[in-house]
């Protein structure tokens, strides 16, 4: 240490809970909340932490003048990522360092929508975050339904849960499968997560708000993704309801091995290049049809396949356009 300098502010450690443009709150480990910033090298060219720190990393920060200051993000064991909105492709990490992903989805106001279930899976099959499917209303549809969608999902490697948030049925299981972990969760928007998240956590509201006191954001439905800790070692990251989900980092001719439940078929189609549509011979179709796989997971990698190819194009196009 040279003459007259001060010792070096002590590092600690937390889990970011919160970020919003130029800052975040941190969940220490002994439950306190802190409102930190980070150092510039963390910061992008907007002065925006972006991907840089998000919910769910574990950083080392230091405390300088009575704030938080962020110094390091440690390596992350794993990110769930999704296309940011936009013209041009950019990522957009969700949240780091997941035990599981869960979707929630309703069985009626609105109805179950595979085409979007589906883009959620396979991006934490990409990720390789297990994920775990949630149908919510059950007091609003059929359990006959409900139980032919779960089986479905359950051939993916899927397990899966049918509950109703308001009647408060199915949800001891889906609450033992929470404990212990550090769950995502993920939902369309109107499908009641977050009745089902105060529902399992009866105290969430006032974790959210002491959250929220700390960001002077409002309530967390408006805005971005946020981690609270109900009790040791029982993490939740609620995010905003969404409309459409774009998959990262998965194209046209890799989908394919994110529907888990594909994997054993492949290869065994008379053609190579098989597209697995309606060329003669396709395993993957004849698996479909023979009730092997599910027709509606058949027909949303589909649709989903032929929109990923799509962007492809038009990617290719505008990068020949920009070196002409």
């Amino acid at each position: 240490m040279t003459r007259g300098e001060g010792p070096a502010p002590a590092k600690h450690e937390a889990v970011v809970g919160r970020v919003d443009f130029g800052g975040c709150v941190l969940l220490a480990d002994d439950g306190a909340l802190l409102e930190a910033t980070a150092r510039g090298k963390l910061m992008g060219p907007r002065k925006a932490l972006g991907n840089a720190v998000v919910v769910g990393d574990r950083v080392a920060y230091e405390v300088e003048h009575g704030r938080a200051l962020i110094a390091a993000v440690h390596p992350r064991r794993n990110a769930f990522s999704r296309r940011a909105s936009g013209e041009r492709p950019e990522e957009q990490v969700v949240a780091a360092n997941l035990d599981q992903v869960v979707l929630v989805a309703s069985l009626a106001d609105p109805g179950f929508v595979p085409g979007l279930a589906d883009r959620v899976l396979a991006q934490a099959e990409h990720a390789g975050i297990p994920p775990r499917l949630v149908l919510n209303k059950l007091d609003l549809g059929s359990a006959a339904e409900a139980e032919a969608i779960l089986a479905d999902y359950a051939r993916a490697g899927t397990p899966g849960h049918a509950v109703s948030a308001k009647s408060r049925v199915g949800l001891e299981p889906l609450r033992h499968a929470l404990l212990g972990r550090r769950s995502l969760f993920v939902g369309h928007s109107g499908v009641g997560k977050s009745t089902l998240l105060n529902a399992l956590v009866p105290a969430l509201d006032l974790l959210v708000g002491q959250v929220n006191a700390k960001t002077g954001k409002g309530r967390h439905t408006t805005s971005a993704a946020w981690l609270v800790r109900p009790a040791p070692g029982f993490e939740l990251i609620d995010t905003p309801g969404i409309r459409s989900f774009g998959p990262w980092g998965i194209g046209a001719r890799d989908l394919e091995q994110a529907y888990t439940e594909f994997r054993r078929f492949l290869g065994r189609c008379r053609f190579t290049d098989c597209r697995h549509d309606r060329e003669p011979g396709c395993a993957l179709r004849a698996a479909a049809e023979a009730g092997e796989i599910a027709m509606r997971r058949y027909a949303s990698f589909l649709k989903l396949r032929e929109e990923l190819g799509k962007e492809e194009t038009q990617q290719e196009t505008r990068a020949r356009r920009g070196r002409l």
